[in-house]
């Protein structure tokens, strides 16, 4: 039966033929859906129904319609997700947010796997807010010894962006409201790829992305959650018009919405948002402790395939499954260039500096064949020194 559903989920993406797509944890590939979805939206929407496509075509009630779709897949209520901006904006929304429900302290605890932009963000809001705070950064394997009452957040990416090491969001969110500690997530690298259930687990505030996992189309709007006992109490140092309780009574006096509605900021945009509507409508009766089980599947038989045929690749990423995210990491001095080679061979994964070659396992479009062949192909990269050559070796803007 499972077999069956990832069947079915492979026929809706449109994969280049002949290759072999293991970097959906930077951007999924495109589903049918989605291109059918903005092209609707661009005919009808706003071709033919101009700017009464808001009411007509329900686009300002997109954020709370994906926003819906999210929450399913990381375990928060209806009501509590909403979707738009980026994960930047998201992040310094929760941040400031929740600094504002904890006055009387003025740590931030993160960790060094965190994504740098996560720490910029944090950098800039404790700047811009001027009430002496600080970002405290430790070794990933410290967080919870830190965790005491100083500190007001605790902020962690649950799944290291490169090498796949998985926090444990129930154990270190228990730890951290023991001690009085709000807990902000960022679940850019585990929504739509792992089992994520921030109600479960009693998150405060959650932040990700809708172009990885949820395979929204580059740039695709994120999402930001709010725990619901937080929501009408968290108050943010960023407004917007559609944050407002009452956007189109164009009010002077900012008066911020209930609940999570309070998060939305500017107005959304349309066409990445129903690129990331449909993209969701992928995930109907799949379930995420498949896509789990799937994935451990796929990952365990990739590293021993890799480790098998290329010596010169140290696993980076955590060799115990349940503690590593959808992705496994490969460290290689000359891994930029390899991963080049690979990608000119039809093989497609990504490298984060200094030396980790990255490659995600998404079930919904990834078979068995696919990893063996991925597999097989980097062994050719690494036996005839694909690598070595010049053309492989010019950096690129994106790696």
């Amino acid at each position: 039966m499972t077999d069956d559903i990832f069947a079915r989920t492979r026929a809706l993406f449109e994969l280049p033929e002949g290759v072999v797509y293991l970097d959906g944890n930077s951007l999924g590939p495109l589903p049918s859906g989605a291109r059918q979805r903005v092209l609707s939206e661009i005919d009808i929407g706003w071709g033919e129904r101009l700017i009464r496509g808001w009411n007509e075509s329900g686009w300002i009630d997109l954020p709370d319609t994906v926003g819906n779709k999210i929450a399913r897949l990381i375990g928060a209520p209806p009501g509590t997700v909403i979707a738009g901006d980026s994960t930047s904006v998201n992040l310094f929304k929760a941040l400031t947010g929740a600094l504002s429900l904890k006055p009387e302290r003025r740590v931030v605890l993160s960790d060094t796997g965190n994504f740098p932009t996560d720490l910029y963000v944090a950098q800039v809001a404790i700047r811009a807010l001027g009430q002496g705070h600080e970002l405290k950064v430790v070794d990933p394997s410290r967080v919870a010894e830190a965790i005491d009452d100083s500190v007001a957040v605790l902020m962690l990416t649950e799944v290291d962006y490169g090498t796949g090491r998985l926090h444990d969001m129930n154990a270190l969110t228990a730890k951290a409201h023991s001690a009085g500690v709000l807990t902000i997530w960022d679940l850019c690298h585990s929504a739509g790829a792992l089992p994520v259930d921030v109600g479960a687990a009693g998150a405060d505030f959650a932040v990700g992305c809708g172009y990885k996992y949820l395979n929204g189309g580059p740039g695709a709007p994120a999402f930001i959650y709010v725990r619901p006992e937080t929501g009408d109490r968290a108050d943010p140092a960023l407004a917007g018009w559609m944050g407002h309780e009452a956007p189109f009574v164009f009010d002077p006096v900012y008066r911020p919405g209930a609940g999570i509605s309070r998060m939305r900021v500017g107005t959304p945009p349309i066409l990445s948002m129903a690129a990331l509507d449909a993209a969701l409508d992928v995930w109907e009766g799949v379930d995420m402790a498949d896509v789990r089980k799937r994935s451990i599947v796929l990952s365990e038989r990739f590293i021993k395939e890799v480790e098998a045929r290329c010596p010169e690749l140290e696993l980076a990423s955590p060799r115990d499954p349940s503690v590593r995210g959808s992705q496994v990491s490969f460290r290689f001095r000359e891994g930029y260039a390899a991963m080049q080679a690979l990608i000119a061979n039809g093989v497609i994964g990504d490298f984060r500096a200094p030396d980790i070659m990255r490659f995600g396992f998404t079930p919904l479009y990834i078979s068995g064949a696919d990893v063996v062949k991925a597999a097989q192909t980097l062994e050719r990269v690494m036996t005839e020194r694909l690598w070595d050559r010049s053309e492989y070796r010019m950096r690129s803007k994106v790696t």
